[in-house]
């Protein structure tokens, strides 16, 4: 099966979609991105031909009591990706130990590594046996979380302690991010199906989506880091157009596209053919963009995922004076420090930063209707929530699309473009 790829390199993740000849959606994929910008491109692919095989297995299931186990089917085959992390995650850090600590704490060292690593893995295994959800789709986040849980129970401050056994995980998590994910999808799939208990007919879906032949015969890429990206010039294309025509391929109503990524906000006007008109970037500073989130989520050591739910409990929203990442910690601090609520400072950073980007819809030509919310920050409930508001405020009524996929558009865009050419 012929087919084309496009790979968004993005600040903070690398996204990649896989179109087939008939311009549909195959397969999406993302990865945390990283100082080596081929290995990310190379993981983004990688998960989105993963994703691809087990829409093929859907497909062949679809008419049949058995398309219910393919959600868990996949829940089983990213469990089998955690723990093969987890096992490397582990040898690494055995291996540190061995090379730094000391040698009185050595054998310690070794039994709270295995300890910590024992339960995360029986954690992973009650976790699949559960209703889904919601965590963050990295496994540093998912391992961090627990690992740092878990240190802090059976750390011994006399001895082997929590800041030992932080330290020698921050070293090593890098190391496991950093390596190629040595992934053999017939043997994970494999181990995944006999934890579903093969129920019938699933196994000859799983085999025709393996033998299936998935050739890209193009990819394009674009993102922040495109400059970087494995391919020659003529693979590449600006995120600019790539938004813009990724945003009308998903909404073809489409005329303004607000992106929200990591590193920069981009307000882009398009014709009813999804050729961008007019754009306006913001400027070098990082102040509301995803990164700022970031940082706001490590100061209130909460995860990426959990600040748009906290925010939207919030019951009066707080003025924040800057959104300046460099000095954001700091107010953050002062409002604490005052008794203001963490939902409330959340809610009033959430609005902060949509007023910005506001300003750069200003300056591109308006919100016209329909308008398109894409990037990270587009699953964010309540920069959702912040946007509905203000461009009813500014603009009146607009029919606002968000796609459940919207961190895809530039990939999606890119893999349009390639497509045209393959064609």
């Amino acid at each position: 099966m012929s087919c084309v790829v496009g790979i968004d390199l993005g600040s903070t993740t690398t996204k990649a979609v896989i179109l087939d000849e008939n311009r549909e959606v195959l397969g999406r994929g993302i990865t945390n991105s990283r100082s080596n910008y081929d290995l990310a491109a190379a993981v983004a692919k990688t998960e989105a031909f993963i994703n691809a095989r087990f829409g093929l297995i859907e497909q062949q299931v679809q008419a049949t009591k058995t398309v219910a186990m393919v959600s868990r089917l996949r829940r089983a085959f990213v469990m089998e990706q955690i723990l093969q992390q987890l096992r490397r995650l582990e040898q690494l850090m055995l291996e540190e130990s061995e090379r730094s600590a000391p040698e009185h704490l050595k054998p310690a060292f070794r039994t709270s590594i295995e300890e910590i690593c024992r339960r995360i893995r029986q954690e992973e295994e009650q976790r699949f046996k559960q209703p889904p959800m919601l965590r963050s789709d990295f496994f540093r986040d998912a391992a961090g979380s627990a690992f740092m849980r878990i240190a802090e129970q059976i750390a011994d401050p006399a001895g082997v302690s929590f800041d030992r056994l932080v330290g020698v995980y921050d070293k090593c998590i890098i190391r496991v991010e950093n390596e190629p994910l040595d992934l053999d999808f017939r043997d994970h799939i494999g181990n995944a199906l006999r934890r579903v208990g093969n129920p019938p007919g699933l196994a000859d879906a799983v085999e025709y989506a393996v033998a299936k032949d998935l050739t890209p015969a193009y990819t394009v890429g674009t993102g922040y880091g495109r400059a970087r990206l494995p391919f020659p010039k003529e693979q590449i294309r600006s995120e600019i157009l790539c938004h813009g025509l990724g945003a009308h391929a998903m909404f073809p109503g489409t005329r303004t596209v607000l992106d929200i990524g990591g590193q920069d906000t981009k307000a882009i006007q398009v014709d009813p053919q999804g050729i961008v008109t007019n754009f306006q970037m913001n400027d070098r500073c990082a102040a509301g963009c995803g990164r700022y989130l970031g940082y706001i989520a490590d100061e209130m050591n909460l995860g990426l995922h959990e600040l748009g739910p906290l925010a939207e409990q919030s019951k009066r929203c707080v003025k924040i004076n800057s959104t300046c990442t460099v000095f954001a910690g700091a107010e953050l601090r002062e409002r604490l420090g005052l008794g203001e609520k963490r939902e409330d400072i959340l809610a009033g950073l959430h609005r902060a930063i949509v007023i910005r980007a506001m300003s750069l819809l200003a300056r591109s030509g308006g919100v016209s209707d329909e308008f398109t919310f894409t990037g990270g920050v587009a699953k964010n409930p309540a920069a959702v929530h912040a946007i509905r508001d203000l461009v009813g405020e500014n603009y009146g009524e607009r029919t606002l699309n968000i796609s459940p996929d919207s961190i895809y558009t530039g990939a999606l865009g890119a893999a349009l473009f390639a497509s045209r050419i393959a064609a």
